[in-house]
């Protein structure tokens, strides 16, 4: 078992899933309420790491970031080090491949809040800042707990994005899933079946929390 592998991973998940949640709050709140024609547009660009194979998102986000792109040379010059096959590394390019994973469960639960009550707390002089906080955030919470969820597992789970990005550095950039290719690469199977099945129960005990949260309004509803 490959513990700082897997120390790394759940790092990396933590900080990628909060950072999600920060900006997938706005992002999923003008998704849901914004009535701007060409939306759809922003939709699709959220969604696009859905459907792009992670080699590509990789490779786009390695040319981004590296040495002679505008982003690598400026962090460069802050950090005195590249951006590409560290950690940080690793953070950009899971934030952008989670995406859609934190921001449509939360878009999705904030399109059901009532709209009245929205009204209502404009026509009782409630900015629009505090109306979301206040209203639109509480009665969202499965959806906001939903999207921080998925997005820390699929973080567990990423592959080819990281393998591009921060390559295979122990104690670096190698992760879990990473580790496990390693040991199959190296026929250590034992060491490999062993951390699968560790993601596998991690992730069946993820799909199942998630499930029992998105249940639990439907469960309200049968009953009125």
């Amino acid at each position: 078992m490959d513990w700082p592998a897997i120390g790394l991973s759940i790092r990396l998940a933590t900080i990628v899933s909060l950072v999600l949640l920060v900006i997938g709050l706005p992002i999923a709140g003008w998704l849901a309420f914004s009535r701007w024609r060409w939306k759809f547009l922003v939709e699709a660009i959220v969604a696009l790491p859905l459907v792009l194979p992670p080699t590509v998102l990789g490779f786009y986000v390695l040319m981004a970031v590296g040495a002679r792109s505008p982003i690598g040379r400026a962090w460069t010059a802050w950090t005195g080090h590249s951006l590409a096959f560290t950690f940080e590394g690793l953070v950009l390019a899971s934030i952008l491949y989670s995406l859609p994973f934190a921001v449509q469960p939360i878009a999705a639960s904030f399109a059901q809040v009532d709209r009245g009550l929205i009204d209502a707390a404009a026509t009782l002089g409630s900015p629009p800042w505090r109306t979301f906080v206040r209203v639109v955030i509480p009665l969202s919470i499965e959806g906001i707990i939903t999207g921080g969820v998925l997005s820390f597992a699929h973080t567990i789970g990423e592959f080819g994005v990281v393998l591009m990005v921060g390559g295979n550095l122990p104690g670096i950039t190698r992760t879990v899933s990473i580790a496990i290719y390693d040991q199959v690469q190296g026929f250590q199977y034992a060491d490999a079946n062993a951390t699968a099945l560790l993601l596998l129960v991690f992730s069946a005990s993820v799909l199942a929390l998630v499930y029992a949260i998105v249940r639990k309004p439907w469960a309200v509803a049968s009953l009125r």
